[in-house]
């Protein structure tokens, strides 16, 4: 999955460490001075609501995915988002710990409890925000042209530029920019409208032409996905890069045009809604001018943006803008239940940070990885709730954070 990009004007070219009664102040947005603001609140593990019932076995390997990652880092990398999370420095020796810890709930949850600190976060002093959830998509496809495969997917355009520009000023991690460039210029790539509409076409970067245009339009929101190929073989293909332009959730459209009621929207809604309107799907699709670029994938899972295959109930995509990746993050929100009539069943799980996602903006914001197949499709569409979650920091980091606060 991959993020949008915002105007740089409305940053504030520095991080502030401010303590309040309740909480540390540690960033702000300009353009977002009454809206978004990520504030940390000290917590005990006792206080996290279903603590004690997770089962952290199921939790290990994101951990070690991460931490293998955190292992290979300069030891004075900084982790990410607002700078919250210290250097690799600060993780590196937990996790070769990590790695020699027997896959025991009792001796995770020891490990977890004496060597990290856990901080609710908030907006503001909002202490709920937005969860859904993504799957792995499952589309049909062939090497070449012909009968209903016509749609391509489209691997990385040579000239496409992708900007990080967190590697040319701290305080501007998670933030990026694409185009190409024009007259030694930055100019903005073409628009999902005019590549649908052939702006690619003779160059020979499609990867796999496949049997719906609605079916790929969803991979280009997961970000990944199985291809079942014509003559009998799979392609994993997973997010190689992205145009650049922002993010439109065509669901506001489709609620804003009255085709689809406000309480009834989702995924599933959204894709009834296309396939029983093929005159106007394009049009609509083409709403969202965010177009992505894919690449064949090789291994038992998708990746994600911190570089690792994702794990299913246990990786989460953040806003990297203020959520660092490679962090545990414990979440409490809910999701739907064992049937349609059931009412929602809690979400309280220890997961890692590991992903990002155009729609997923914000300090508690957040997008659950439910995995590949039917049940992860049903969850992750339906899953549209209110809920909280809380970052697990090294003692040492926190202790950091709190003498800063109090000088």
């Amino acid at each position: 999955m991959s993020p949008t990009q915002k105007s740089l004007s409305g940053l504030i070219l520095g991080a502030l460490i401010l303590m309040t009664a309740a909480a540390i102040w540690l960033y702000r947005d300009v353009e977002e001075m009454e809206e978004d603001a990520l504030n940390l609140r000290q917590t005990e593990f006792a206080a996290l609501p279903g603590w004690k019932e997770d089962n952290l076995v199921e939790f290990l390997p994101a951990l070690l995915k991460s931490c293998s990652k955190i292992l290979a880092l300069p030891a004075t990398r900084k982790m990410g988002g607002v700078g919250l999370a210290g250097t690799a420095a600060d993780w590196q020796p937990l996790c070769e710990d990590v790695i020699t810890l027997p896959p025991e709930h009792s001796v995770l949850r020891a490990f977890m409890e004496q060597n990290f600190t856990p901080y609710q976060i908030l907006n503001n002093k909002e202490e709920t925000g937005l969860f859904t959830g993504y799957y792995e998509a499952s589309l049909k496809g062939s090497q070449v042209r012909q009968g209903f495969y016509t749609t391509p997917l489209h691997l990385r355009p040579p000239e496409l530029v992708m900007v990080d520009l967190g590697q040319f000023r701290d305080e501007l991690k998670g933030q990026r920019i694409a185009g190409k460039v024009e007259n030694g210029n930055l100019k903005p790539f073409d628009p999902r409208a005019d590549i649908e509409s052939g702006a690619l076409e003779g160059r020979e970067l499609e990867l796999v032409w496949v049997d719906s245009a609605i079916d790929a339009f969803f991979l280009h929101i997961q970000g990944s996905g199985i291809v079942e190929m014509d003559d009998g073989s799979t392609l994993r293909v997973g997010y190689a890069a992205q145009n650049g332009h922002p993010y439109f959730a065509i669901g506001k459209a489709l609620i804003e045009r009255g085709h689809v009621p406000k309480e009834e929207m989702s995924m599933q809604a959204i894709r009834s809604w296309l396939d029983a309107n093929p005159d106007q799907a394009d049009e609509v699709m083409q709403l969202n001018a965010s177009y992505v670029f894919f690449r064949q994938l090789d291994g038992d899972g998708p990746i994600g943006a911190q570089g690792v295959e994702l794990t299913a109930e246990r990786s989460l995509a953040v806003d990297r803008k203020w959520m660092p990746l490679g962090v545990p993050i414990f979440l409490e929100t809910e999701v739907a239940g064992a049937s349609s009539t059931s009412p929602p069943r809690p979400f309280r799980k220890l997961m890692m940070a590991q992903d990002t996602g155009g729609a997923i903006r914000g300090p508690v914001r957040g997008d659950v990885f439910w995995g590949y197949g039917d049940h992860a499709y049903e969850m992750s569409g339906a899953m549209k709730n209110d809920g909280r979650y809380w970052i697990l920091l090294p003692n040492a980091v926190a202790a950091r954070i709190n003498m800063a606060a109090q000088s």
